[in-house]
């Protein structure tokens, strides 16, 4: 039986230089001819949620004709910026090399179940070079949901249908940085290992549940071992 190891991205495995709130301002300022006053908070968060309530906020009605607009105006911009993305950011300490080993072992299969859509994951995961580490076919992405639990059923459902394997809580594992990833992995059926490498603390990522709390990724061997123990 193998085991469905789904990342999350911006704060787990990259950071992405700042350059996300930038780009949800540039295109709202395309779409709605002024800059906005706030973006909505994206920690966690899903591409459909933070665009549909950074318009919201602002007095725009997010109807479905414009979310789609939107959110594909979204991945263009990311794809432009590629490079300064690259230059701005950085992989985090240990991600690269915790990937590297459980790419190597056959009873692994990884993906990401991250709040990006498909086209943005692709963007920051070629960026950094990271992205021939995961299947990205057997994940789960931004513009799939609006809430993240759901997310985690649809990743293992797209994971058997490719590798004819049944995935549930049993052999499924979700790494992130948010009580959001931790709610994910509860609800929607799977193990979480939390990693304090973004904007909540260790203590904070115990209280909201996690099995596994780590400080970083930056001890493979103790990352490969959380990860297939939980």
């Amino acid at each position: 039986m193998r085991t469905l190891v789904l990342w999350d991205i911006d704060h787990t495995i990259v950071n992405a230089g700042g350059i996300s709130a930038e780009i949800y301002g540039t295109v709202f300022h395309r779409f709605i001819g002024r800059p906005p006053s706030t973006v909505a908070a994206m920690a966690g968060r899903t591409d459909l949620a933070i665009t549909a309530e950074t318009l919201r906020r602002n007095g725009v009605e997010p109807t479905p004709a414009l979310m789609s607009s939107f959110t594909e105006a979204l991945a263009d911009a990311f794809t432009a910026r590629r490079k300064e993305m690259a230059d701005r950011g950085h992989v985090l300490p240990g991600a690269r090399a915790a990937l590297k080993a459980l790419s190597t072992r056959p009873d692994v299969i990884q993906s990401a179940l991250t709040g990006n859509m498909r086209r943005i994951a692709m963007c920051k995961l070629a960026a950094f070079a990271l992205i021939d580490f995961f299947d990205l076919d057997a994940g789960a992405y931004g513009t799939d949901g609006i809430e993240r639990p759901p997310l985690v059923k649809l990743a293992q459902e797209r994971a058997a249908g490719k590798y004819d394997e049944v995935f549930t809580a049993s052999n499924t594992v979700l790494i992130g940085d948010t009580p959001h990833d931790v709610r994910a992995g509860h609800e929607g059926g799977a193990h979480v290992v939390a990693v304090a490498t973004g904007a909540t603390s260790a203590a904070d990522l115990r209280l909201s549940g996690a099995e596994v709390v780590l400080p970083d990724l930056t001890d493979t061997p103790t990352v490969v071992q959380a990860i297939l123990r939980a």
